[in-house]
């Protein structure tokens, strides 16, 4: 389990109880009625590692701004600090130097306790790999975060059977993750992630290990829901066409990172992906 959700207490099974038993949007600009404010913020993030006598600067002085809503892609070769940086906005690593800010607040200068509450309610979490409890099922997995935060058992189940109906699984609510297919799998990985209704998204290469077909449909799935729910999205990519269907690209290269200013390509915005 990823650690947006914290720690699964023993009795987790016994509050899950019983297992119970959309239209499609085109890509486009976030969702209007989401405020304009800054819910994301790295200020002269700097992240070093010592290897022997020498000290390996993977960020220099990194700094981004993501507001409500917003669409944003980090791009960079392998190797280049992308991951690295993702992990520190969602506080799962601290920066050696600098500030983060989620939702207004220092996440790094939180105790371990509040920061886990932070990401429990502020952030949401999609990895390339789906990281689904396999003891559970669908339905389980992906109620699992609000039962975390010690949300009733049927409310809980409700909010995740009608997001897993809206991502196309309906019909897969009992199933386990080894009854899933790669792509069913990585949906309802994105349903977990935005079932606590997350301001932000934090995805590092979410279709990675997908085909083209699959990868496809759960990028432009993952588009349809940051406009409908106008919750951010920073996605970690090293897929050109796909950086090219957010709002705005960061490349990170020898540590540095930069906004880049060329436009997406031309007709990506009107791509329904499906």
């Amino acid at each position: 389990m990823n650690e947006s959700s914290g720690t699964i207490h023993d009795d987790t099974r016994e509050r899950v109880g019983a297992r119970g038993s959309g239209g499609e949007a085109q890509d486009g600009p976030s969702n209007d009625s989401a405020v304009s404010h800054e819910v994301l913020a790295a200020r002269a993030v700097s992240k070093s590692f010592r290897q022997g006598p020498v000290t390996l600067e993977v960020l220099q002085g990194a700094a981004l701004s993501v507001s409500a809503g917003e669409r944003v892609a980090i791009v960079g070769a392998s190797g280049s600090g992308k991951t690295t940086l993702l992990q520190i906005l969602g506080g799962l690593d601290r920066p050696t130097s600098g500030q983060v800010l989620v939702d207004g607040r220092d996440i790094h200068g939180l105790t371990e306790r509040e920061r886990g509450e932070l990401r429990n309610s502020a952030l949401g979490f999609v990895y390339q790999f789906h990281h689904l409890l396999p003891e559970f099922s669908a339905l389980e997995n992906v109620a699992m975060p609000l039962l975390v935060r010690r949300m009733p058992v049927t409310p809980a189940r409700k909010a995740a059977r009608e997001l897993l109906e809206r991502v196309g699984l309906g019909q897969r609510l009992d199933h386990r993750p080894h009854q899933l297919s790669g792509g069913e799998r990585q949906r309802a990985a994105v349903a977990r992630a935005l079932v606590t209704q997350p301001k932000i998204i934090l995805a590092d290469e979410p279709t990675g290990n997908l085909d083209g077909a699959n990868a496809e449909s759960v990028f432009a799935l993952m588009l349809e829901l940051n406009r409908e729910r106008g919750t951010s999205l920073v996605v970690v990519t090293h897929d050109a066409r796909l950086a090219s269907r957010m709002e705005r690209v960061y490349e990170i290269e020898k540590g540095r990172l930069t906004e880049r200013l060329t436009p997406p390509l031309r007709g990506a915005e009107s791509d329904t992906g499906t």
